[in-house]
């Protein structure tokens, strides 16, 4: 009950802090932390422990399959260079520095000090992306920096899991290529036919309750099975959720879309609270337990460790900046060349969050020096989360990116073209109906081959928004004044929230975390 208590108590708090979020421009994840330190910090904290690998699979594959679910293959082939730059050897360079450091600095066993490299190493991208989405920006850029989070976190995971298990077992590395030879294909194979089998059931529910929870089922499932089956989990959820996300849209049906979108939505941050949470109350237990001088160390160690983290990928990104431009002023490259503003932004985008902590979470409960990692992991998901959450709007605005209206564009040419098939359809009919939806298309190409979205400049669609809320005020009246039951309330409610979606202009009808 305690437990419960604290995370109320910690939403209640998140909620409060996240309207500061908004008004000031600054990440939400970087308000979670704040919350969760503070939630952390009240004397009835309760003490509270999760099992490690309940810990991988209730925050880790929900992440996962969302940011596996935004990320098409054909983003990965045509950005394939940069995000191998920042997904794999960023996560491997950072990895690396961050085991040196343990190793000389505080006497980590090696495979210590990988695990922590690895905790460490990937950023994550809801917190950059919370705080992009709100500056114009080379589209690229933006694409690169979402795309990252899927495969860093892929990346980071496999390196914990060979860290931990060889910390369990000395003999590990003698197998390790032959598991490994087993554990990719396979968890490449379970994930594709686990995304088939989706295919088959998920359209029987698709609309109801039960595809909801569906959903949740098969991800987790997924997890499940391929960790019973010695299988890569991690790679198992990114092709399932890649399966999914290419063939499933077209099976369902706007209002189950418009339903699962929001489910994990709120699930998705809810985990996020969930981890901040465990993380601080565990970080609260491990600062108390310790002694005093271990417990200077142990500030101190993680201090360096998060200069670290910082120092690395900057330098990394840079660096590649360098090469990119000089194999491109020799012919020797087809990639986007970043500019140094571009680059400049992608390194400071290191923010850690939910994959970090979970995956300290994750550490068994005798693994060797454990409070120092889970301490460490802490101080840089709160140093990055403040120091360069809290500086990046001003970074934006300071290397002044020239406005990318190439979105923009492509959206009004497919906007047109799926104008063009309506209208074909309806052509030939001279009904009543047909002609007036025909001369509302035709005033809609028009609008929408200047640039512009029919839903913000039509007077049609701001007469429809003002005659819904009038049809509002009416309906609450009757229900107030006992005209109507409840019944007819909520089904005339439903009707006119649809009604109202259907007319808002895009941006309006999404939900936000700040």
């Amino acid at each position: 009950m305690a437990f419960f208590e604290s995370m109320l108590t910690l939403l209640l708090v998140a909620i409060v802090f996240l309207q500061f979020s908004r008004k000031f421009r600054i990440p939400y994840p970087t308000m979670l932390a704040i919350a969760g330190v503070i939630v952390a910090a009240v004397p009835w904290a309760p003490e509270v422990a999760i099992d490690p690998e309940l810990a991988l699979a209730l925050l880790i594959a929900p992440v996962l399959f969302d940011a596996a679910y935004d990320l098409p293959p054909r983003t990965l082939r045509r950005n394939w260079l940069p995000l191998f730059s920042l997904a794999a050897i960023a996560v491997i360079l950072t990895a690396a520095a961050v085991a040196t450091v343990s190793v000389t600095m505080a006497g980590l066993p090696l495979a210590a000090a990988v695990a922590l490299g690895a905790i460490v190493a990937p950023p994550d991208a809801a917190a950059a992306t919370a705080m992009l989405d709100r500056f114009t920006l080379p589209r690229q850029t933006y694409v690169i920096l979402k795309g990252e989070s899927l495969l860093n976190d892929a990346v980071a995971l496999l390196i914990f899991s060979a860290a931990v298990a060889a910390a369990a077992s000395p003999a590990f590395f003698a197998g390790a290529l032959a598991e490994l030879a087993l554990a990719v294909p396979g968890g490449l194979i379970l994930g594709y036919l686990m995304g088939r089998l989706y295919m088959v059931v998920g359209p029987r529910l698709a609309g109801t309750l039960g595809g909801t929870l569906l959903e949740f089922v098969a991800t987790f499932g997924t997890w499940i099975i391929a960790e019973r089956l010695h299988l890569s989990a991690i790679l198992a959820i990114v092709v399932y959720a890649m399966v999914i996300a290419r063939y499933m849209p077209e099976r369902q049906t706007a209002r189950h879309r418009i339903h699962s979108y929001s489910v994990w939505e709120a699930a998705v941050f809810l985990l996020n609270v969930l981890a901040f949470l465990l993380m601080g109350l565990q970080a609260r237990q491990i600062v108390l337990d310790l002694d005093p001088g271990r417990l200077n160390f142990a500030i101190t160690f993680a201090a360096m460790v998060f200069v670290t983290v910082i120092v690395v990928r900057l330098a990394w990104v840079l660096i590649y900046n360098r090469v990119i431009n000089f194999l491109a002023a020799r012919g020797r490259t087809t990639q986007a060349v970043p500019t140094f503003a571009t680059s400049l932004l992608a390194g400071w985008c290191g923010m850690r969050g939910l994959v970090t902590l979970a995956t300290a979470l994750a550490l068994p409960i005798d693994f060797p020096d454990r409070d120092i990692i889970l301490l460490s992991a802490l101080a840089v998901v709160l140093g990055t989360l403040i120091v360069q959450g809290l500086t990046l709007g001003p970074l934006i605005r300071f290397l002044k990116f020239d406005p990318d209206t190439s979105l923009d564009r492509d959206l009004a040419k497919a906007r047109v073209t799926l104008i063009d098939a309506a209208l074909a359809e309806l052509a030939g009919g001279e009904d009543k109906s047909t002609r007036i939806l025909r001369d509302v298309y035709t005033s809609e190409r028009e609008i929408t081959a200047d640039g512009k979205h029919p839903r913000e400049v039509s007077r049609l669609d701001k007469q429809r928004r003002n005659v819904i809320v009038a049809k509002r005020r009416r309906l609450a009246a009757m229900r107030r004044a006992d005209e109507i039951d409840d019944d007819v309330f909520h089904m005339l409610e439903q009707e006119l929230d649809w009604a109202e979606l259907a007319a808002l202009p895009p941006g309006k009808d999404e939900i936000v975390e700040s």
